[in-house]
C-alpha cells in the first residue's frame, strides 16, 4: 500500500470525525447542572472559535473533535443560534498575526454579529497576555461574552478578570517553556548527526526522512543555477519560470527574483546542510520575539555532502561568488584573483572594489603564489674612505609637515578616493587599475583602459582638469582593513609614489606609513589605542593622527630610504609595470561547468523560448 502523504493523512481524520454516529447504539446524557455561567434563557448569536498549532496529522482530530463537540454544545440549547464556525489550522497563539479565523471573528463582535464566544481554553485564544487581556477588553466593551470551557470561565462576569489574568500568563509561560524545550531538543538534534531538512523542491523524502533528488522536478532548480551562470539576473529567471509554467514545490506559477535567489543561496541542492539559519529571541512580550538569520549568535553545524545533489558544489561556490558581487554592483562574471609574477609589482594581487566574495585568506594565498613578500632589513653599505657614516640618521619625512603634494589615497568606510597630486603625477586617463600586496600592506594603482574587467574610473574630466572621483569599496573595504589590521571605526589616508615605466607610471602606497582621521567626538574613546599614534593637531571635524612608522620616528633610515631611490633608477626591462596577471589558485580550484554545457542544457530546458529571449 503506498504510503498516504500529510494531506491524505489528515483528510482520512476527518472524514472519521465527520461521519455520522449511529443513534441506535449511542445515547447522550446531558449533566444535570449548567456550569458555564452563561445566561441559557436569553437569545445568545454564537461563534466559536477552534486552533491548534500545527498542521500535524495528529493533531487533525483534536481540530476537528474541537469544532464538533461545540457544535453539539449549541444545538443542545435552544436560545443560541451558531453563526459560524471560526478557525486556524496550523497558527500558534503567541501572536495574533496571520490568524484570518481569529481576525474574521473578532471582526464580526466587533459589528455586533455575535454575543457570545466559546472556546476550548485561554490558550486557544491566545498565548500572549498583552494580546489576551487587550481582546476580551475589547469584546467587553461591545458586551461580547467569551466563554473558557475547560476553566469553567465566562468573561462577562464581575470577578473573571483577575482569573483570566492568572491564567493567562500562566499560558504564556507554558509557551516559553515549550519553546525554549523545543529549542533544547533541536539543538541536540541538529548537532549530533541529526539535520533537519525542510521539503525541497527537486527533492522527495526517503523513509529516513532524507532528501533525494525528484526525477520530475529536479531539472527546475537546475536550471536556474545555470541560467545565472550563464548571465542571466534572477529577475530574468523568475519570469523566465513563469513562461514556461514551472511550479513551485507549493504547486503555484509565481515567481520572484527574491524566490530565485533564496533558491540559488540553498546549499541543499549541492548535497549540503548548513542548520540553525536563523533564531529565535525571547523577549519579556511575546509578542516582540522575532526571528533573525544567525550570524555567529548561536552555533551552527554544517554536514557536507548530506544527500545526493542537483547540482555541483563548484556551481553552487561560483553562484554564490557573483551573488556576493551582485549586492555590491559587480558583474554577473564569476571574479578570478590574478597576481602579478615578476617586476616592480611582483606579489601583487589585481583587485576590483566590488569583488566581495574573496577572503583575506585568499588574496595571501595569491600573492604567496609568486612572493612571499619577505623584506631584507639588512641593508648592505659600500662607502668610500672619508665618507660619513650616516647608520644612525634618517631622512626626514615631510608628510609630517606638508602632505599636499605627496599623492595620497583616503580609505573610508564606503569609498577610496585618491588626492589631486596623484591624479597629476600619474597622468593618465580617468581608468585605473587597483592591486594590493597584503603581506607588505601595500595597495598600488596602474592606468587602465575603460574595458578592462577590473578597471575602476578614479576620476572626472579631462586629462587637464581632472577631478577626484570616490570609487565604492563597501564590498571590499572589511577585508582591506582586516588585511591592514587597522580599525574600521576611522579613515585612513595612505601615501604614496610614483614610479615611471617609459610612457606609463605605477604609484604604491604604504599602509605601514598612515594617517588616522577621527571625529572630535570619538578622540576620547580612542586616544589610548596603538593604531593612534601621535597626535598631530585638532583643527577642523576631525583629529589628524599618524600611525604605522610615522608615529615611531621622523623618516626612514637614511640608507634604507636611499636604497629606495635607488629604485627609481631601475631600468624599464626591471621594473615591467605592464605584466598582465596570472590567474592563481583560491583555496581548491573551481571546476565550474562550462559554457557549452550550460548552453546545451538551458536550451533544452527552454526550447524556442532561449532564442527568443537570447536574442532580444
Amino acid at each position: 500500500m503506498p504510503k498516504m502523504t500529510r494531506e491524505q493523512q489528515r483528510e482520512r481524520t476527518r472524514r472519521r470525525v465527520r461521519s455520522a454516529t449511529n443513534t441506535e447504539n449511542y445515547t447522550y446524557y446531558p449533566e444535570k447542572e449548567n456550569t458555564d455561567y452563561v445566561k441559557s434563557d436569553e437569545f445568545q448569536r454564537v461563534g466559536i472559535y477552534a486552533r491548534v498549532s500545527t498542521d500535524d496529522p495528529a493533531q487533525t482530530s483534536s481540530f476537528e473533535l474541537q469544532q464538533k463537540y461545540y457544535v453539539d454544545m449549541v444545538s443542545r440549547n435552544p436560545n443560541w443560534e451558531l453563526i459560524k464556525i471560526y478557525s486556524d489550522e496550523g497558527k500558534s497563539g503567541t501572536t495574533t498575526q496571520h490568524r484570518e479565523g481569529l481576525q474574521e471573528m473578532l471582526n464580526d463582535a466587533f459589528n455586533g454579529k455575535l454575543d457570545l464566544i466559546i472556546v476550548k481554553n485561554i490558550s486557544r485564544l491566545a498565548r500572549n497576555v498583552v494580546d489576551f487581556l487587550g481582546i476580551i477588553r475589547k469584546l467587553r466593551e461591545r458586551k461580547v461574552g467569551v466563554l473558557f470551557e475547560s476553566e469553567g470561565i465566562y468573561s462577562l462576569n464581575n470577578d473573571s478578570h483577575l482569573a483570566l489574568s492568572l491564567q493567562a500568563t500562566v499560558a504564556e509561560q507554558e509557551s516559553r517553556l515549550r519553546s525554549r524545550s523545543m529549542e533544547t531538543s533541536l539543538r541536540m538534534r541538529l548537532d549530533h548527526g541529526l539535520p533537519l531538512t525542510p521539503e525541497l523542491l527537486g527533492f522527495i523524502k526517503d523513509d529516513n526522512g532524507k532528501l533525494i533528488v525528484n526525477p520530475e522536478t529536479k531539472d527546475i532548480p537546475k536550471l536556474m543555477f545555470f541560467m545565472y551562470l550563464y548571465g542571466y539576473s534572477t529577475q530574468q529567471i523568475a519570469e523566465t519560470l513563469i513562461r514556461l509554467c514551472k511550479k513551485s514545490y507549493l504547486g503555484n506559477i509565481k515567481w520572484t527574483a527574491s524566490g530565485v535567489a533564496r533558491v540559488l543561496r540553498n546549499e541543499r541542492y549541492c548535497g549540503d546542510v548548513m542548520t540553525r539559519k536563523r533564531f529565535s529571541v525571547f523577549a519579556p512580550d511575546v509578542d516582540e520575539q522575532k526571528t533573525f538569520k544567525n550570524n555567529g549568535e548561536r552555533p551552527q553545524s554544517y554536514y557536507k555532502n548530506e544527500h545526493e545533489q542537483i547540482v555541483s558544489f563548484d556551481d553552487f561556490t561560483a553562484v554564490q561568488r557573483i551573488m556576493n558581487n551582485a549586492k555590491y554592483g559587480g558583474t554577473s562574471l564569476l571574479p578570478e584573483l590574478k597576481v602579478i609574477p615578476e617586476g616592480l609589482l611582483k606579489g601583487f594581487v589585481i583587485i576590483h572594489p566590488k569583488w566581495g566574495s574573496f577572503t583575506k585568506e585568499d588574496y595571501f594565498n595569491a600573492c604567496k603564489s609568486v612572493d612571499c613578500g619577505e623584506v631584507n632589513d639588512v641593508i648592505e653599505v659600500s662607502v668610500e674612505k672619508g665618507d660619513f657614516d650616516l647608520r644612525k640618521y634618517e631622512v626626514v619625512d615631510f608628510k609630517l609637515f606638508d602632505e599636499q603634494n605627496i599623492p595620497a589615497v583616503t580609505i573610508g568606510r564606503k569609498e577610496i578616493k585618491f588626492s589631486q597630486s596623484c591624479i597629476r603625477g600619474m597622468k593618465c586617463d580617468n581608468h585605473i587599475e587597483l592591486l594590493l600586496h597584503p603581506i607588505k600592506r601595500q595597495i598600488a594603482i596602474r592606468p587602465t583602459d575603460k574595458n578592462n574587467r577590473c578597471a575602476v574610473q578614479w576620476a572626472n574630466g579631462s586629462k587637464n582638469q581632472q577631478t577626484s572621483r570616490g570609487v565604492a569599496c563597501k564590498a571590499f573595504v572589511d577585508t582591506l582593513i582586516d588585511i591592514f589590521e587597522c580599525s574600521n571605526a576611522v579613515k585612513y589616508k595612505l601615501y604614496g609614489q610614483i614610479y615611471r615605466d617609459g610612457n606609463s607610471a605605477a604609484c604604491i602606497f604604504s599602509g605601514l606609513d598612515a594617517s588616522a582621521y577621527i571625529s572630535k567626538e570619538d578622540y576620547l574613546s580612542f586616544v589610548d589605542k596603538d593604531a593612534v599614534g601621535q597626535l598631530l593637531n585638532k583643527s577642523g571635524k576631525c583629529i589628524r593622527a599618524v600611525a604605522g612608522n610615522l608615529g615611531n620616528s621622523f623618516g626612514k633610515d637614511y640608507y634604507v630610504e636611499k636604497s629606495r631611490r635607488d629604485l627609481i633608477e631601475l631600468t624599464q626591462k626591471e621594473w615591467k609595470t605592464r605584466i598582465e596577471g596570472q590567474l592563481c589558485a583560491t583555496g581548491d580550484k573551481l571546476n565550474v561547468t562550462p559554457y557549452t554545457e550550460l548552453r546545451r542544457f538551458i536550451e533544452e530546458q527552454m526550447g524556442e523560448l532561449f532564442y527568443e529571449i537570447y536574442e532580444m
